[in-house]
């Protein structure tokens, strides 16, 4: 069973069991992305985005200690303070493939920043505190927070289980953080939606 945290404006965060289907959520059209490495035309477009469109991130590809910044701007993204690991620690299990996000080299904070505005982000989120997950419009200004209430470390006492999925869902989100406050912890299906 996979732990759930959500928040919409003008509500508050609640954690609560829930079976997660990405296909359940009407979604027309879902993209899963890798890495590029090369110079293309970008592939969203916000004119061409006519349906609700997610990007759901593969870090398969990124190689195991590599700063994640632009490999996924085609995609509409763009990391800041982002690396890409393989865990050895097992209380930080990736929740599919072997590649996950953390923040470095300032630990406990990662950023993303959209080249166009989109209405929901989520990741499978293991943190060894309270997570923030917060969401700006395009003048930095607040949309919307969830949080993880606690550590939910594999193998630990916590009542939450490692990969808890963190989603805000607000128009117009331009850049999302995630914020552990001296803490460390890991993202994986890193996914957003036009």
């Amino acid at each position: 069973m996979v732990k759930q945290a959500t928040l919409q404006s003008n509500k508050l965060s609640t954690i609560e069991d829930a079976k997660f289907a990405f296909d359940k959520l009407n979604i027309q059209h879902e993209i899963t992305a890798s890495a590029w490495r090369g110079q293309v035309e970008p592939a969203i477009e916000a004119a061409r985005v006519t349906a609700p469109t997610c990007i759901c991130l593969d870090l398969e590809d990124l190689k195991c200690f590599e700063p994640v910044e632009r490999q996924y701007e085609r995609w509409g993204v763009i990391f800041h303070n982002s690396l890409a690991i393989q865990p050895s620690n097992p209380a930080f299990p990736a929740y599919s493939g072997l590649t996950v996000l953390m923040g470095a080299p300032k630990s406990g904070f990662l950023e993303a920043t959209f080249l166009h505005p989109v209405n929901s982000v989520s990741a499978f989120v293991t943190s060894s505190q309270r997570l923030v997950l917060s969401a700006y419009d395009r003048d930095r200004q607040l949309l919307a927070q969830t949080a993880l209430p606690g550590s939910n470390l594999a193998n630990s006492d916590s009542a939450i289980s490692p990969n808890t999925l963190l989603s805000i869902n607000v128009n117009d989100i331009y850049s999302v953080t995630f914020c552990a406050f001296d803490g460390q912890f890991t993202l994986d299906n890193f996914r957003f939606c036009f």
